[in-house]
């Protein structure tokens, strides 16, 4: 099979230093095949690699460069634990032994870049070990390093290494988006699978995954993604990678009928260049909840239950009622302003209340400051016509444009001020700061077996759902996410939620 040889070459740019260092994907010329078009050079996504490690580490070492020089300047002030001096040369061995520790601890591995908790936990541990060794190195050599020092080093630099690592993963997703930095993907499998992974490249453009082409049993295209042509079957993967620059190889199921065969494809492709990834069957499982052992030869894959009934959820009601306490003393002022805004545009209520569904199917009264004209009810049923080209089916009622929402309406929902009352909601138990979208009766009487689910734990004022594009998102979509947050509950997770929950309400998108 004839695919592509190496002699291609990139157009040059003038666009600046950013263009030079991170050239647009897409910018081959050269006789390359037409399915190969854009892809990029291997030795530049090494060197692009190479340009993010060395910009982790540049990005640690100032932050461990401030935290000692806050840590000179102050150790003094702490005067509870004591005078004592510090040496330029502890200073410089404290950041080296640090350094090391984040690198044993996987802080610079490229594939961990970007996936927020794996990367922010890592330089956690990296931290732990670096400030368990350093301390005993003090001990055991009986350095004069005050205590105060030694303290304030790691109180500073470990917030200042976890806002590098932030700042660092929305410069890598804007070159991704922007298409600076590109990795050329081959999927191989059967079509459906394929089609799957496809999509999810395609939507999630932050990965930086282009995919050039497929390589199905069949030697036939995603019917659902004509543009993207198959290039050959699983097995002429090797050839792929022996006579293309594609970076990334994705092997989904059925690629091949047997185990051994995969194997074998893959001790080949161990001497190419080439980076290769498995999708196996799970989906939607948290990588907490998956235990890998060898038994028998085989690689077996253990799933702990979810821990949507576990005592860790009295942990997330505690946090709920001292958050949605102080929130709704921080909420009242903004409240007030609104309902006078309301009050002075058609004199109506300020508060509108209508019936949700809860945990384990219970109804609630679920508190929104009022968005719509009061006569909405009765308007909605001369729209559902309307809605059903917008929308996905039945399920869900949502229009871009709504006639029913008022000036003032649609200010407060673009800054989803109008949920600010579901705070008391959250204080009664009624609902949760996070979880899945509170659902009407009438959704709920049409939702699919697996998709009750969601009513397994309290709804939430925000979630995963209000972080991935809000009302842009599809029925298919909303469920998705909703039904993983159910069976991949963490508190770690809530946490990440709420801090994404702020970008999403100030970006407003997909408020309407």
């Amino acid at each position: 099979m004839s695919l592509i040889t190496k002699d291609h070459s990139l157009a040059d740019f003038d666009e600046g230093n950013l263009d030079e260092l991170f050239p647009r994907a897409g910018a081959g010329s050269g006789p390359e095949p037409a399915w190969c078009s854009g892809v990029e050079p291997r030795d530049r996504v090494r060197r692009h690699n190479g340009l993010a490690v060395v910009g982790a580490v540049v990005s640690d070492f100032i932050a461990m460069a401030i935290a000692t020089g806050v840590a000179v300047r102050f150790r003094d002030s702490l005067t509870w634990l004591g005078t004592g001096g510090t040496t330029g040369a502890a200073a410089l061995v404290t950041v080296l032994v640090w350094l090391v520790c984040l690198r044993q601890c996987g802080a610079y591995g490229v594939r961990n870049f970007g996936i927020d908790v794996i990367d922010y936990r890592n330089v956690l541990h990296g931290s732990l070990v670096a400030i368990g060794l350093t301390g005993a190195g003090v001990f055991l050599f009986d350095v004069p390093v005050s205590r105060g020092y030694f303290l304030l080093t790691y109180v500073v630099g470990i917030p200042a290494l976890l806002l590098g690592r932030w700042i660092g993963r929305r410069l890598l997703f804007a070159l991704h988006r922007h298409r600076r930095v590109r990795r050329s993907v081959v999927v191989a499998g059967d079509a459906a699978h394929v089609a799957d992974i496809i999509r999810v490249f395609k939507r999630e453009r932050w990965l930086g995954y282009d995919v050039v082409g497929v390589l199905t049993p069949n030697v036939m295209a995603c019917p659902q993604f004509p543009g993207i042509p198959a290039v050959g079957a699983p097995e002429n993967a090797l050839d792929v990678a022996r006579t293309t620059d594609v970076s990334t190889i994705v092997f989904a199921e059925g690629s091949f009928p047997r185990s051994h065969m995969f194997n074998r494809l893959a001790a080949k492709l161990e001497a190419e260049k080439v980076e290769l990834i498995v999708v196996p069957a799970l989906s939607d499982i948290a990588a907490q909840r998956m235990t890998m052992r060898p038994v028998a030869g085989m690689p077996l894959m253990y799933i702990d239950k979810p821990s949507t009934h576990s005592y860790n959820q009295i942990t997330k009601r505690a946090f709920d009622i001292v958050c949605s306490s102080l929130l709704i003393l921080v909420s009242l002022p903004v409240i007030g302003i609104t309902a006078l805004a309301i009050k002075r545009e058609d004199g109506g209520p300020i508060l509108f209340k209508q019936q949700r569904i809860g945990i384990g199917g219970r109804p609630f009264e679920c508190y929104k400051v009022r968005s719509m004209v009061t006569n909405a009810a009765e308007i909605k049923k001369q729209l559902i016509a309307q809605n059903q080209n917008e929308s996905d089916g039945d399920v869900l009622f949502k229009m871009k444009e709504d006639p029913r929402i008022t000036k003032v309406g649609r200010f407060i929902r673009r800054f989803s001020i109008d949920e600010l009352p579901q705070f008391f909601n959250v204080l009664k138990g009624d609902m949760s700061l996070v979880g899945p979208r509170p659902a009407l009766k009438s959704e709920v009487d049409k939702y699919e077996q697996h998709v009750r689910r969601r009513l397994d734990v309290r709804p939430g004022i925000t979630g995963l759902w209000q972080v991935s594009g809000r009302s842009d998102l599809s029925w298919e979509d909303t469920v998705r996410l909703d039904l993983y947050y159910v069976d991949n509950w963490s508190l770690i997770q809530d946490f990440s939620i709420l801090v994404k929950t702020f970008k999403a309400v100030f970006s407003s998108s997909g408020a309407y």
